[in-house]
């Protein structure tokens, strides 16, 4: 068997994590439209018993940086460089560079690590397009190999994994077949609620937004049987208790979160909810909690506490 570390690095909102998700056939990253939604660093483990194991790390967009938060996570997206056997570095599929294209391929260029191109969104383009976009990476001459593919279809995907899986040398599995991530359950929880609450809010807002889980709990209730109540009550209804609170950096942000009579809270609970329920395979009783700490992205203490200070 092959094992190995694959890093997926881009610009911000290129399709990094779909891709992920895509590769695992399961959701452990979210997505949305908004730039910057990637704050870790994200394994998916990929296991294919008769070939390879292999775990593919989604980094936060690559962007230039407003306060620490964002300068912690674009040095963490630089930090995977130098920590997998393969790079994949996607693009929206335009042919025309922007800077931050350009700042990602110049660290590129002197690294001796594999490096793939993925041309994302292929399904939007025309055969001219692509060809134009192709070959303007392919006269940089920095590409082992170029893809181009959907990351939410999953058009040629399987290609890339063998492609990669050819590059990865003989080695351990890392991590049990069954598992695709590392990351604890509270872990995915708390950035499925954070999902949600970039998909309801308006810009900025989500942006200064954190979660915290305060309280995950498994509880046992047991059910009454029908017929003799003195019979033992060996069935069980499992039920997961949630506490979250959602910590943002402005009053005026506080109202808008909870909304007009604690609708627009209530509604991202529920959304939030059923992909809980969904994911853990339970019932879920979620309490939301919404409170100000003024600024803390640009907080040593605050970052470091949301769990965004060590994202190597």
């Amino acid at each position: 068997m092959k094992s190995g570390f694959v890093g997926i690095i881009g610009r911000p909102n290129v399709g990094k994590s779909t891709l992920l998700n895509n590769i695992l056939g399961e959701k452990i990253a979210i997505t949305t439209e908004k730039a910057q939604t990637t704050r870790n660093v994200i394994r998916g483990i990929y296991t294919n018993p008769e070939k390879a194991q292999i775990i593919f790390i989604d980094t936060p967009g690559i962007h230039k940086a407003k306060n620490k938060l964002g300068s912690i996570m674009t040095q963490s997206a630089i930090n995977t460089f130098k920590e997998v056997d393969v790079v994949l570095f996607l693009v929206d599929g335009s042919p025309d560079k922007g800077k931050g294209d350009l700042f990602i391929t110049d660290m590129l260029r002197d690294l001796n690590t594999p490096k793939y191109l993925l041309i994302n969104k292929i399904d939007e383009m025309d055969p001219e397009e692509f060809k134009k976009t192709f070959d303007s990476y392919d006269e940089m001459g920095i590409f082992d190999r170029i893809f181009g593919i959907s990351a939410l279809k999953g058009t040629h995907v399987d290609e890339l994994i063998d492609a990669v899986t050819e590059e990865l040398d003989e080695g351990p599995m890392y991590f049990p077949s069954d598992m695709i991530t590392d990351h604890p359950e509270r872990f995915i929880v708390s950035e499925i609620i954070r999902e949600k609450l970039l998909m309801y809010l308006q810009e900025e807002v989500p942006h200064g937004v954190a979660v915290e889980i305060e309280r995950f709990h498994e509880v046992f209730k047991p059910k009454n049987k029908k017929g003799n109540e003195n019979e033992p009550q060996d069935e069980y209804a499992d039920l997961v208790e949630i506490s979250a609170v959602i910590y943002c950096e402005r009053k005026t942000h506080k109202g808008i979160i909870i909304g007009k009579q604690g609708r627009k809270l209530k509604g991202i609970g529920k959304s939030a909810r059923l992909e809980i329920e969904a994911l853990l395979g339970t019932k879920v009783f979620l309490e939301l909690f919404v409170k100000v700490k003024e600024n803390w992205r640009e907080s040593d203490i605050a970052i470091a506490n949301f769990g965004y200070g060590d994202m190597d």
